[in-house]
């Protein structure tokens, strides 16, 4: 439409000036065209909105054409892009009272171009007015009817959206249920029967012990056959849930401390442990990520204390937003990839720092260890955290590691802490 304007206008203008060459007229048409031109330019720059400005704006470029059209009639050709910029700006009524008023000057500016009365020129302006204004109502209701269109489509994927989410929250807290019920069933038909048999076995013995002493000692050693293999049970439920140093609360801070120490009373003065929290988390750790990180720090530190001959190993757990880094460093011999470690017996221990890395990997981070000979290790699990609340799951028990790899040696650090 643009480009419609400026192209009747650029031919009413060379009409004007091929019949009218050296008028005294002729300054003032090419004027108000340049100014015309200029004023259709400034349209786009105030926008589409009905504001005093536009309106004012409008107003003065109508004025200007028909100043043009009284002056040089073959200037109404200008008139439909008129058409179409009064119709988006103004209201109905409005509009439709502009495009009347122009079509008049259409009609007026036809007659005197006439040499006589035509009955189409009076009635073809009206004609294409009428059309053009149909079109642009037209239009303006597919627009509507689209942008109505786009609404509902967003609500019903919003509405798929939050539907997969309900189904998704459905299915989790089925599969808990389910679990719950799994471990339930289990407890009763092993542990809980394993109890109460010892239970019945041990009141049979006391009440033989003095009558029949072969009889008793024969129930107390039944019962402890059952007591070991509820404890290879318990073991094996244990694998699946959450570290007892977690279970009995204070968080992941309170569990790496008590770890700490435990390891530094554990070694007996060889090796002192120490831990260090940097930052504070903007909410709580998930269930599984503190599981995690625990499970690691322990693996580290059995390796720590199996194979660095360290005197000093840190924990250094660090909070910073978007995720949790946990360092383990020690002073210990170190290893390099030209010094493989002897490979113990395959049931000593378990999968070392492979495990590590499928925790953290599980959790979408990255496991990086630094070390050399004679220079210490480090190791430091960085885990991503959610930006919306994550259902907590129970995290596994601490992963075995493998003293014949030599990359699997601990997360160690130096006296006053990790690198």
């Amino acid at each position: 439409m643009h480009a419609a304007f400026f192209l009747l206008l650029g031919a009413s203008l060379a009409r004007f000036l091929m019949r009218h060459p050296g008028g005294t007229r002729t300054p003032w048409i090419i004027a108000l065209s340049a100014v015309l031109a200029v004023l259709y330019l400034l349209g786009p720059v105030l926008g589409s909105r009905p504001t005093p400005r536009r309106l004012t704006w409008l107003g003065a470029l109508v004025v200007v054409w028909m100043v043009l059209v009284v002056l040089a009639p073959s200037f109404a050709w200008c008139a439909v892009p008129l058409f179409y910029t009064g119709l988006r700006i103004l209201p109905p009524r409005a509009a439709l009272a502009l495009v009347a008023l122009l079509t008049v000057f259409v009609v007026a500016a036809q007659l005197r171009l006439a040499t006589g009365f035509d009955p189409n020129l009076v009635l073809a302006p009206p004609a294409v007015a009428a059309v053009a204004t149909a079109v642009f109502v037209h239009m303006q209701r597919q627009a509507v009817r689209q942008r109505e269109l786009s609404v509902r489509q967003r609500e019903l994927i919003d509405d798929l959206l939050r539907t997969r989410r309900e189904l998704a929250a459905t299915e989790r807290r089925e599969g808990t249920l389910a679990e719950r019920q799994r471990l339930s069933m289990e407890i009763h038909d092993t542990l809980a029967q394993g109890l109460s048999s010892q239970q019945m076995l041990l009141q049979a013995a006391d009440r033989s012990w003095d009558a029949d002493p072969g009889t008793a000692r024969r129930h107390v050693l039944t019962a402890t056959g059952i007591a070991e293999r509820n404890l290879a049970e318990a073991r094996r439920f244990v694998h699946d849930l959450a570290p007892a140093d977690l279970a009995e609360g204070g968080g992941l801070e309170a569990a790496l401390h008590a770890l700490a120490a435990r390891e530094t009373e554990r070694s007996g003065g060889g090796l002192t442990v120490r831990c260090h929290v940097e930052g504070v988390p903007a909410a709580p750790l998930p269930d599984r990520v503190q599981s995690a990180l625990l499970r690691i720090a322990q693996g580290a530190l059995a390796n720590v204390t199996e194979h660095a001959e360290a005197t000093v190993a840190a924990l250094t757990l660090t909070h910073l937003g978007d995720r949790v880094v946990l360092d383990i460093a020690d002073d210990g011999r170190g290893f390099g990839p030209d010094r493989p470690a002897p490979r113990p017996p395959e049931d000593v221990r378990g999968h070392g720092l492979p495990a590590m890395r499928a925790r953290v990997r599980q959790l979408g981070g990255t496991l990086t260890v630094e070390s050399a000979p004679g220079e210490g290790t480090v190791l430091s699990a960085a885990v991503p955290l959610p930006h919306t609340g994550t259902t907590s799951a129970p995290a596994g028990p601490p992963a075995p590691s493998d003293p014949s790899d030599p990359s699997d040696r601990p997360a160690p650090s130096t006296p006053e802490g990790p690198a």
